[in-house]
Parts: C-alpha cells; sequence; structure tokens
C-alpha cells in the first residue's frame, strides 16, 4: 500500500549536494515526489511509496551524502500524493 511523507531535513545539508544523493536514492528505492532547498536551510522531501521503501529512505535521510552533517530528521503522513517521478525543485 502506498503512502505520503513529508521528511525535513536539517544540519549542513545545503551545498554538499544532498539534494541529488536524495534523488538518486529515491530513484534507486522507486519512490516519486520532490525534493528541495528551504530558506532557513534544511532540505524538504514529499515522498510516495510503501512502508519497506520509505523506511529505507528515512533511515538513509540521517547519513545523507558524504559531506552533509545531518543533526535532524522529521518525518510527517500526508495525505497521499501521486508524482510522476522524482524530481528536484529548484
Amino acid at each position: 500500500m502506498q503512502k505520503t511523507v513529508a521528511i525535513t531535513v536539517r544540519g549542513k545539508v545545503q551545498g554538499v549536494w544532498f539534494r541529488r544523493y536524495t534523488l538518486e536514492k529515491a530513484q534507486q528505492l522507486l519512490l516519486t515526489g520532490t525534493v528541495r532547498n528551504t530558506p532557513d536551510g534544511d532540505v524538504a522531501v514529499v515522498a510516495t511509496g510503501t512502508e519497506d521503501q520509505l523506511a529505507d529512505f528515512i533511515e538513509w535521510c540521517w547519513m545523507g551524502s558524504p559531506k552533509s552533517k545531518v543533526t535532524s530528521v522529521t518525518v510527517e503522513d500526508k495525505e497521499l500524493q501521486k508524482f510522476e517521478g522524482f524530481e528536484v525543485v529548484r
């Protein structure tokens, strides 16, 4: 069963290729959704997939890109959203 979550990743997550690595991991896990930088220095993700896919993805968010330093990951369940694929929003 599909579900959608909103994920906020905080720490040193901008300027370290976090969005690019997030895109690659999401595509590897066959998730759909978006990733974007926020004005306050966080990264915001909306992802749709199965419970298992999302659990793996959320675990990965704690590691992030090689140069990132993640200090927190918050997850909020959202109403189911359908996306065509996964993309970086600028």
